[in-house]
Order: C-alpha cells, then sequence, then structure tokens
C-alpha cells in the first residue's frame, strides 16, 4: 500500500513553528517512503476561523518546499479537502455507529453537564460524563427525536479491560478503559469534533500514518476503537515529542510562539527554518545538523525520533540560519537584508553605498534583520563606547596613534578603501606599533565598538569628513 500522510491544520491564524515541525515530519515520512503529503484544512470550527489564515498555511508550506500532492487548491482524489465541505458524511458515520450499538443520542442541557463538572470539581476528580442517555429506551429516543430536542452522538465506550496500540516512537501503549470518556462525536449543530472528522477523513482518504503530537498518545484508543468498529485499518501512529520554550511551557499559538512568517519577515531562510525545526526531536545517525530537505527526505527515520521533550533555542536556529546565510550569493545576500536598512533609515539615492555597506556583514550575520544589529555605527552621530573601549583608549601610547592617522586621513585625495589602507600603515610605521595597539584604538574612535567588520572597508563607507569629525572628539 501506498505510504500517505497528512497536515491538517486549523485555520486560526498563522501557522506557529510547533505546527509547522509537525508539517515537516509528515512531509518526510511521505517522501522517505515514496509517498503522497496531503494538505486538509480543519475548519469544523467556524467559530475560530480567521480570514485569510488558508492562504498563510498554503503560502508557509510551499516557501518551505512542503509541495502537497492533494489539497485544496491543486485538487485530488480524495477531496473535498475543506473538512466544512464532509459534513454529509460525518452524520451518516455516525448514525451507522448508533444503529451498531457504538454510539448513542445524547439529549443532556448545559446545565446537567455543568452540575456533573460541578461535582467532580468538588470530588477533586477530572470531569467525565456518566453515561445517562445511554440508558434511554428506543421509545424515548423516539419521542425526543420526534420533539426535536437537541442532541450530540457519543462514543459508548468499553468500561473493563484495556486498550492497546503500537507507536513507532513509543513503542506499545496501553490505557486502561475505564479511563476512556463517552466522547462526543456530532455536536448539537451538525458539526463534528476534531476527533470524529479525524478518523473518517483518514480513512476515506486512505491515510497509512498518522503524525502529531504526543498529546494524543492516551486518546488514540477511543480513535481506534472507531476504526475498529467500523472495520477499517488502523493506521500507522508517529506521535512526536513536545516542543517546549525554555520556560518549560509547550509551544502554542495562545502563549505567542513565533510563527514561520514572523520569522521570515524578520529574514530567516525557509531552507533553514526547516533544517532547525527537523532537529527537533530526530536526529541523523552521524551527528549531522545541516541538511537540505532533499537529504532530510533521504536520511530521515521516524525511528530516530527522541521521546524526550525538544527545546525551541533561538540560539541554535541562528546558528543553523548563519550557515545558510553565507551560502548566498552576493544578490540574494543583498535582497534579504537591504530592505530592512531601508525600512529603518533614510537611504535615498545611496544605492551602490547600501549594497558595500550589507556585504560588509555578508559572513557575520545570522538573519537577514540582524543587519540592524550592526549598521547603527554608519548612522548615528552619537557613540556610545563600553567602559572597557574607554579603558583601552587611555593607554599612553593611544593620542599619538590617533592624531598621525587623522593626519594621514586628512592628507587623502582620492578616498578609497586603498588608500585608507595605505593611511593605516603609513601610520603603523610612523608610530612603530602594530595589531592591538594599532586597530583597536582606530576602530574605537570611529566605530565605538572593540571589533568589526574589515576597518577600512568601514571607514570609507562612514566617509572623509564623519572619520575626522569621530577622531577629533
Amino acid at each position: 500500500m501506498k505510504v500517505r500522510t497528512r497536515f491538517a491544520p486549523s485555520p486560526t491564524g498563522m501557522m506557529h513553528v510547533g505546527n509547522l515541525r509537525s508539517a515537516i515530519f509528515e512531509y518526510l515520512v511521505a517522501k522517505n517512503n515514496n509517498g503522497d503529503f496531503i494538505l486538509r484544512i480543519e475548519d469544523t470550527d467556524q467559530s475560530r476561523k480567521v480570514e485569510g489564515a488558508v492562504e498563510f498555511i498554503y503560502d508557509t508550506i510551499t516557501k518551505c518546499g512542503l509541495i502537497p500532492d492533494e489539497g485544496p487548491i491543486n485538487g485530488g482524489n480524495y477531496g473535498p479537502y475543506f473538512q466544512s465541505e464532509r459534513l454529509y458524511s460525518y452524520k451518516n458515520y455516525a448514525e451507522k455507529l448508533v444503529e451498531m450499538g457504538k454510539a448513542y443520542y445524547c439529549f443532556c442541557d448545559e446545565e446537567r453537564l455543568d452540575k456533573l463538572r460541578k461535582e467532580a470539581e468538588d470530588r477533586k476528580v477530572a470531569f467525565m460524563y456518566d453515561g445517562y442517555c445511554k440508558n434511554l429506551t428506543k421509545e424515548q429516543i423516539k419521542e425526543k427525536l420526534d420533539n426535536n430536542e437537541p442532541y450530540v452522538i457519543r462514543q459508548a465506550m468499553p468500561k473493563e479491560g484495556t486498550s492497546s496500540y503500537i507507536d513507532l516512537v513509543y513503542g506499545e501503549i496501553k490505557v486502561e478503559n475505564r479511563y476512556l470518556e463517552d466522547q462526543i462525536l456530532l455536536k448539537s449543530d451538525g458539526f463534528p469534533t476534531y476527533n470524529f472528522a479525524n478518523v473518517i477523513d483518514d480513512h476515506l482518504m486512505e491515510i497509512t500514518h498518522v503524525i502529531r503530537g504526543n498529546e494524543y498518545l492516551s486518546s488514540t484508543p477511543k480513535y481506534n476503537l472507531l476504526y475498529d468498529a467500523f472495520g477499517w485499518e488502523r493506521p500507522t501512529y508517529v506521535h512526536l515529542p513536545l516542543v517546549l520554550d525554555f520556560d518549560g511551557k509547550k509551544l502554542s499559538k495562545r502563549n505567542n510562539a513565533a510563527s514561520f512568517m514572523d520569522l521570515y519577515k524578520e529574514g530567516y531562510l525557509p531552507e533553514a527554518i526547516v533544517n532547525y525545526l527537523a532537529l527537533l526531536g530526530w536526529s541523523s545517525e552521524d551527528g549531522k545538523e545541516i541538511f537540505s530537505l532533499e537529504e532530510l527526505t533521504k536520511n530521515f527515520s521516524p525511528k530516530r525520533i527522541n521521546k524526550a521533550p525538544a527545546i525551541y533555542d533561538v540560539k541554535k536556529l541562528n546558528w543553523v540560519n548563519s550557515h545558510y546565510m553565507k551560502k548566498l550569493s552576493e544578490e540574494e545576500f543583498c535582497n534579504l537584508t537591504i530592505p530592512h536598512v531601508r525600512k529603518k533609515y533614510n537611504v535615498e539615492g545611496k544605492d551602490e553605498w547600501l549594497r558595500e555597506l550589507v556585504l560588509l556583514f555578508k559572513n557575520s550575520l545570522s538573519y537577514g534583520s540582524d543587519i540592524l544589529n550592526n549598521v547603527e555605527m554608519f548612522f548615528s552621530d552619537e557613540l556610545n563606547p563600553s567602559e572597557e573601549c574607554l579603558e583601552f583608549l587611555k593607554q599612553e601610547e593611544v593620542p599619538k596613534i590617533i592624531n598621525t592617522f587623522k593626519d594621514e586621513i586628512n592628507n587623502i585625495e582620492v578616498w578609497s578603501v586603498e588608500s585608507i589602507s595605505k593611511a593605516i600603515e603609513n601610520t603603523k610605521n610612523i608610530t612603530n606599533t602594530n595589531g592591538k595597539l594599532l586597530y583597536m584604538p582606530l576602530r574605537i574612535k570611529i566605530s565605538g565598538i572593540m571589533h568589526g567588520p574589515e576597518l577600512a572597508n568601514t571607514i570609507h563607507l562612514i566617509g572623509k569628513e564623519e572619520t575626522l569629525k569621530r577622531l577629533q572628539k
């Protein structure tokens, strides 16, 4: 059977990185097995739907190279690919379960359910529906349906024994059936719950592998009971470790986890983001960490997925992204960084100067907008050297070095990197200094920092007049 996986996000806003990580693993499982990767939009909760979210989702996965073989935009043989367009099937299957005795109509109103929740809270136990409507007679059910009383359809769970299944990451998972609540399958508005719609759609779309977060480990037996009730083959399960922030909280939209688009707008490269997120919970056999999507596809195996939670580490993301930044052509690098400078500073009519400026940092940036952390010295009239810088300038040789260099700069007729380099060389010879004692005082006086890009290029961009002004201070 051909391997088929699905990415099934809800259109409730931009995709945060934890959700994108799931899409990456789903894509890799499919493509490592020459299978199909399907995009399905789970929009049954219409109250949370955000305008434009579907476009955001599609834009995100395509920018990342996770091109779906089937989906709401490119179609396929298993559509529709919006769950809100598949409502007819959910009601039919829910009613079939009722006929088989695997589900039942529940007419309990919110007042009764709230009372049960309050009682559970008072007893300090988790709320579970008590199965009251499971005992209604056929006559009582018919009377209520004839009276158009609102109802939901609940799954009838076994209350004895255990349910088990095999997960490719966590091995055998066993759950005592007494902990399985009679979950709602079909809501009173006719829309299915997330749990029920997933099972129906996964079967009808012939999904062979279900990849999702490990928070579903204990509820998967509920899904398996539905597969078993219909006599359907269970899919293969791959549960992923949670992605946590440094505070130990799960990454989610609700706790403001970064979205892909947030990172993209800051100048992170999609291929680097994919590379980094693939490392959250997975590792290669040889310890390699930099992978193209093609290399990830070739090397990926669910057996290498870790059970322990993964930590979303921005420093590690920056490290990975910096590798990709260095591989960019000059044109690509300029296209990535220059817009950030233009947005913050007035550089109208200074195209060549701006290009030279950003290329000065070609091999030192972690992401596109990181350029702004490096170029303030070229736009500010006031420098703020650190205490360490000021202490360095107190050395007795410094005044002579500064004054000599100032004279050399003042004598330059043609302003170029070459003439500035010559001025530095002349200062070295005249003052008989070298290394840190020569370069650091000049850099501190002119840029306000002890370390930075090539000194002659930096001075060339700052300009002769401004350089002399800073040396004079």
